[in-house]
């Protein structure tokens, strides 16, 4: 019984119900320059996210560096004459995201207290590797 871990003194985990149940810490990174694929790194689990374009290419958006130079990734529409494109919000837990193909990106996000380095696997950071991932 040595091994036992109390539940106030256990860190919090990806599957930490109450990290979730709560407003996020707010997270905010604007004008990121993804003409060439750029990573934006959280420093806790993300709750939530929303990205805009305000670029006038259209924006890949993936979970991984595989992911956006491949198949893996959602689209983010350029911006126009209707406004900037924007993403729905997303409510993911990652670490990371990708992107590629636009010279101007806002992210915000929602951060749990969850630490990032929760979401590093054998294959790599934020499920890199994982199906559907890249």
């Amino acid at each position: 019984m040595s091994n036992f871990i109390k539940s106030y003194q256990a860190n919090v985990g990806l599957n930490h119900t109450p990290a979730y149940q709560v407003s996020g810490q707010p997270f905010a990174e604007a004008g990121v320059d993804a003409s060439s694929a750029a990573s934006v790194d959280f420093p806790y689990v993300t709750r939530w996210f929303q990205v805009t374009n305000k670029g006038a290419t259209s924006l890949k958006v993936g979970f991984s560096s595989l992911g956006v130079s491949g198949a893996n990734y959602f689209t983010v529409d350029a911006s126009g004459s209707a406004g900037y494109g924007v993403s729905q919000v997303l409510e993911l837990k990652v670490s990371e995201l990708w992107l590629l193909g636009s010279d101007d990106v806002d992210v915000v996000a929602g951060l749990t207290s969850i630490p990032a380095s929760r979401t590093t696997t054998a294959d790599g950071t934020s499920w890199s590797g994982s199906s559907g991932v890249g």
